[in-house]
């Protein structure tokens, strides 16, 4: 970023002044603009943003020192240095403390004036590549697990780059374990919202009263165990994202209320009668076929369309397997890492079997069999014999996606001898929501198990 970049305003009365500055600095690059006194100064301001403002204290009509306090409501960014007379000085003083960059007194040393503008400039650079740097920090953060290199998946990281920047809502559609959540993040990341909360509700894990209290808050006493206030997420998510997973298992009378909350983006919390305004982005997530629930009746047709004016569909693993090596290094490192063991490489006959099987339980099962395989194996490559399944066993792909769920479930819990913590972590869902994917598929321990 050079001088042409930083916007400079020259504030002062006296023409020959404003004239004699502004060829000055014009020579040295900057961009220059210049006002006779505090009002035209403002309207400028209003107009458009400076990077730097010089400005004369004693000026007919407004001062100095009053323009400097309506410039920072303007422009908290702004840097202000002041001119000032010696016998000014006080006054100068002052504005400092007001939050002014620094001062410099009339007649000034031209050396003086461009050594203080050049360190002015070099501060708004500064700014600025701290900004892009922590822009770049954030979406790196958030998509880090969000690899692939197949026409697919550059598809929807092309969709979700596009979607990013506006505020239309967004529904994710795909398998369960393709990452929905992922993609949510990286939206949520890219988008003019970073810096604000990316709130998650698993909608799915909740009973109907139970969700009604966590999207709009409660007031102390509305229920039994009701014992203070509590803000909902569509509070909590005011100026950033709400992410509604499994949007597809909320109730009819929860439609209701969440399409009233979209259209208005106002809301009552449980036992209260204040509305409440948050200024929410909503993006959901679902892999059911949320259209054919419409024709069904199971879904609202005016909520399905509020919801849904983009739609990204992340294809199954088995539709995009030249991902599979790239995933398969990613998780060797993330899993090394988190234990503390060496980077291991993978025997090319595992890899070749996991680049023919079909993954019905996709990214997610492909994760969970190189995390067990790191965990199992005790050499320096995770092996065939590591992975859970043997080379010969064919592929099975009669099985329903309920039942891949319900023995990938079946199979953490006993790996863990049913421990719902270790559970729940290994297979990255809530306690609530295993607890209940348990009672779903009357998961029992078996005798002799642990």
């Amino acid at each position: 970023m050079g001088n042409n970049n930083v916007s400079l305003l020259i504030v002062d009365d006296e023409e020959s002044v404003r004239d004699s500055l502004y060829n000055w600095f014009m020579e040295d690059g900057f961009r220059v603009r210049c006002a006779e006194n505090a009002k035209e100064a403002l309207e400028m301001l209003e107009a458009g943003s400076f990077d730097i403002i010089l400005a004369d204290i004693k000026m007919p009509g407004m001062d100095g020192l009053e323009m400097h306090r309506r410039i920072k409501v303007l422009n908290p960014e702004a840097i202000v240095i002041v001119m000032t007379a010696f016998a000014s000085v006080e006054t100068a003083v002052q504005a400092l403390k007001d939050g002014a960059y620094d001062y410099i007194t009339k007649p000034f040393d031209p050396d003086d004036l461009s050594h203080l503008i050049r360190n002015a400039a070099k501060q708004v650079e500064m700014k600025a590549e701290n900004e892009a740097l922590r822009n770049r920090i954030v979406s790196l953060e958030n998509i880090e697990d969000i690899v692939g290199r197949s026409e697919a998946m550059i598809k929807v990281l092309k969709e979700v780059e596009s979607v990013a920047q506006s505020n239309s809502s967004v529904i994710i559609t795909g398998e369960s374990g393709t990452g929905k959540e992922l993609i949510a993040r990286a939206i949520h990341s890219n988008s003019a919202r970073k810096f604000f909360p990316l709130v998650t509700v698993h909608c799915g894990a909740l009973s109907e009263d139970l969700l009604e209290s966590e999207l709009f808050g409660h007031e102390k006493g509305a229920f039994t165990g009701a014992m203070f206030n509590r803000k909902g997420r569509f509070e909590t998510a005011d100026g950033g994202t709400i992410f509604l997973d499994e949007i597809a298992t909320i109730s009819g009378k929860m439609q209701i209320e969440l399409l009233r909350v979209l259209e208005s983006k106002m809301f009552v919390r449980v036992g209260g009668n204040k509305e409440i305004k948050s200024d929410f982005r909503v993006i959901c997530a679902t892999n059911r076929d949320l259209k054919k629930m419409v024709e069904e009746r199971a879904f609202r047709e005016d909520l399905y369309y509020r919801l849904n004016v983009v739609n990204i569909n992340i294809p199954p693993l088995r539709e995009r397997t030249e991902d599979v090596p790239m995933l398969v290094t990613h998780f060797i490192k993330k899993y090394c890492i988190s234990m503390s063991r060496d980077l291991v490489s993978i025997e090319p006959a595992a890899l070749k079997r996991l680049e023919q099987y079909d993954f019905p339980g996709n990214v997610r099962e492909l994760e969970n069999m190189i995390e067990r395989a790191i965990v199992v194996g005790n050499g320096k490559e995770v092996r065939l014999k590591d992975l859970p399944f043997r080379a010969d066993t064919p592929v099975n792909i009669s099985e329903s996606l309920q039942d891949v769920e319900k023995n990938h479930i079946l199979q953490i819990l006993n790996k863990f001898d049913w421990n719902i913590s270790r559970s729940s972590k290994a297979l990255k869902v809530d306690r609530v929501t295993l607890y209940n994917k348990i009672k779903k598929y009357d998961l029992k321990k078996q005798k002799g198990k642990g």
